[in-house]
C-alpha cells in the first residue's frame, strides 16, 4: 500500500451556530460540537483509507473555549497516524470572526477509526508520512497514546510500552 500524507486527509467543515443547536447560555452545545467533529473526523478517515470508517473511541476532547450563538464554526480534521486498521483523527476547532475573518482556536479532539470493507471487518490502511512540524509531532504522539490505551486496557505489558518507557528514562 501506497503511504500517504497528512493533508490527503484534510478535511475542513465550516458551519454557523443556530439558536436550536445552543444551551441555556446561548452557546453550542457540547454533544453537537462532538457530532460535527465525529462527522469531519469520518470523512478524514475515509478519505485516507478509501474504505468506510467507523468511529472507535474519542481519545481526548478539550472544550476550552465556548462557542457562542451565531458563530462561524470551522473544524480541521487531518489522519495523525495510522496503524493496521486503525487511524487516529486529529482535529482543531475554530471560531471565525465573521467582520474581520480572524480565526480563534476554541477546541480540540482526537478520535479513533477503523477502517472496514462492507462485511464491517476490519482492512489495512496505508501508512502515514508526516511533512510539517506538527505533523510529526501529533504522528509521535499518536503511537504513545496508543500505548497507553492499550496498556490500561491491559492489552499489553507495561515492558511493551517502548515508547511510553522512554518518556521516564
Amino acid at each position: 500500500m501506497t503511504p500517504k500524507h497528512p493533508s490527503e486527509s484534510l478535511t475542513v467543515l465550516t458551519d454557523l451556530v443556530l439558536p436550536s443547536e445552543t444551551n441555556a447560555l446561548n452557546n453550542l452545545f457540547g454533544g453537537e460540537l462532538l457530532a460535527r467533529m465525529d462527522r469531519a473526523a469520518s470523512i478524514s478517515a475515509g478519505r485516507h483509507s478509501r474504505r468506510i470508517a467507523v468511529t472507535v473511541s474519542v481519545n481526548h476532547v478539550a472544550f476550552n473555549k465556548a462557542v457562542p450563538l451565531g458563530s462561524v464554526v470551522i473544524i480541521e480534521a487531518k489522519v495523525s497516524r495510522s496503524f493496521k486498521t486503525s487511524m487516529e483523527i486529529y482535529l482543531d476547532v475554530w471560531i471565525e470572526e465573521r467582520e474581520s475573518g480572524e480565526r480563534t482556536k476554541s477546541n480540540e479532539a482526537i478520535y479513533t477509526f477503523v477502517a472496514v470493507d462492507e462485511m464491517g471487518k476490519p482492512v489495512e490502511v496505508p501508512q502515514i508520512i508526516p511533512e510539517t512540524k506538527l505533523e510529526i509531532h501529533r504522528y509521535d504522539d499518536a503511537l504513545r497514546r496508543k500505548q497507553l490505551s492499550l496498556l490500561l486496557a491491559g492489552k499489553i505489558k507495561p515492558e511493551e510500552a517502548t515508547e511510553l518507557k522512554a518518556l521516564f528514562v
